[in-house]
């Protein structure tokens, strides 16, 4: 039997605010190690490769935004998976115009090309099932529907939305009757007892013709602005930019409330195999595998006569000890600490609000400021210096550069750099230091196989990131 082709499209934004302080606007939870040895966006990715079954997936398309686009591809090389796309939005604008770029994108190579669009950020423990649940979808979709997917709901979750049915599930494709809001807790639990509700995954399963079609007779007004931001997009690197302009004038709404609300259409395949979006970290605590005691704790985190609790330490010799806690969510890094009540982890959001209002950093800057070459952190901070830690890839090269308020020293802890200062170039291997004086043009470069880690010691009067002029760059930032 023929495999049937399906191009997943992964959307791969948003700002994480209910899983701080481990997500963050600068490094959301889907690239973060939340669950296991990959990251959301790993797993995503790897459930949607190779060939399964009656299924062949193609090479992912995804979309994402500039700060994200390194990250993207280091993490999908890191599990040897090759993007057949990464499109670049200039601005986020919801699901909508994301998806019917997406679409208008693989509809110029084969309009019948049938799109799995999957958030970056879902637990989907049995991969199997969920394959099979996607086979069961493209008899629906062979008949022109839009295909969504519906999860049996286990408990009266009040953060998701719902899929009515328009009859009980019995093994295959059910059309849908609504969309529900999000419901208070009565509501909740009259549609889990009524067993024809489904949670919204906001998975969609559809050719792009069939897509295409439905915003053209429902969102008519989003074509124009994204039809003129593919065709003006601009290769980058091996991403694809989409035009910022007409980007812009395309409506901020996502696919549900443009299309799929007003589509009649649409079938849903429920799914009951398990399924979580990580909305919060009760829901990590759930998806972990709590203990006789209801307990959850990582490496570096100690319960002692605890229930129903989890404890998590993330961060360089950090210990997380909790004594006598019940009903607790205690999430510590070098930076940021959260302690709050499980029933209120949806109001995590509003720690970032409040930290905002005040202009803390750590609302939304992870400490390891990621970049297409490695990443660094600030280990002390104090008035006129700065010292940081500074990983660079195998092969990977910082920017030729200079500062105007600064001089730093170099010393390299575990592999080989070559250093560039105005015109000598020099390898400098562990336990080896550099000077790089104020003003002179200097560059760091991994000539090696293996990571480089230096420690950075920066003085001066201004120590701050925009210190720096650019001479030549191989990533092609301002």
């Amino acid at each position: 039997m023929t495999a049937t082709s399906i191009t997943p499209v992964i959307l791969c934004g948003g700002s994480g605010t209910r899983l701080w302080p481990l997500s963050r606007k600068s490094y959301p939870k889907q690239f973060v190690q939340l669950m296991g040895e990959e990251t959301l966006f790993q797993a995503s990715a790897r459930r949607l490769s190779g060939k399964t079954g009656a299924l062949s997936f193609a090479a992912p398309m995804v979309l994402t935004n500039s700060d994200f686009r390194f990250i993207v591809t280091e993490q999908l090389h890191g599990i040897g998976i090759d993007p057949g796309a990464i499109v670049i939005e200039p601005e986020g604008r919801n699901t909508a115009p994301a998806i019917l770029a997406a679409a208008l994108l693989a509809a110029k190579t084969d309009p019948d090309a049938i799109l799995l669009v999957a958030p970056s950020d879902h637990v989907v423990p049995d991969v199997a099932a969920f394959h099979a649940a996607v086979e069961q979808g493209l008899a629906a979709v062979a008949q022109g529907d839009l295909v969504t997917f519906g999860i049996q709901p286990t408990h009266p979750e009040t953060a998701y939305g719902y899929l009515e049915l328009a009859g009980k599930p019995e093994g295959g494709p059910v059309k849908l009757a609504r969309f529900v809001e999000k419901p208070d807790g009565a509501a909740a639990q009259a549609m889990l007892d009524a067993g024809t509700y489904m949670w919204n995954a906001g998975i969609f399963l559809f050719r792009a013709a069939d897509i295409i079609a439905a915003f053209k007779t429902h969102a008519a007004d989003l074509m124009d602005p994204v039809s003129d931001a593919l065709d003006q997009a601009k290769p980058d690197l091996g991403f694809l930019r989409l035009a910022p302009e007409p980007w812009s004038k395309a409506d901020d709404i996502s696919v549900d409330y443009a299309v799929m609300e007003r589509a009649g259409n649409l079938s849903v395949v429920p799914f009951a195999s398990g399924w979580s979006d990580l909305g919060g970290w009760d829901a990590v605590w759930r998806e972990s595998g709590p203990d006789a005691d209801g307990v959850v704790t990582s490496e570096g985190a100690t319960a002692i006569d605890c229930r129903d609790t989890l404890l998590r330490a993330d961060g360089n010799r950090l210990e997380v000890v909790g004594i006598g806690l019940s009903n607790i969510m205690a999430v510590a890094m070098n930076d940021a600490v959260l302690v709050a009540d499980m029933s209120r982890a949806q109001d995590v959001k509003k720690a970032v609000t409040a930290l905002k209002a005040k202009h803390a950093v750590q609302a939304t800057q992870f400490p390891k400021d990621h970049r297409p070459w490695g990443w660094f952190e600030s280990l002390v901070v104090g008035d006129r210096f700065q010292v940081k830690r500074i990983l660079v890839h195998p092969g990977a090269s910082l920017s030729l550069q200079s500062h105007f308020h600064r001089s730093e020293h170099w010393i390299v802890v575990e592999g080989t750099a070559r250093v560039t200062v105005d015109d000598e170039v020099k390898l400098v291997t562990e336990n080896q230091s550099v000077y790089i004086p104020l003003g002179a043009v200097h560059r760091m470069e991994n000539p090696g196989k293996v990571p480089m880690v230096l420690i950075e010691v920066q003085t001066g009067a201004y120590v701050g990131e925009d210190d720096i002029v650019r001479y030549e760059d191989v990533y092609a930032r301002d």
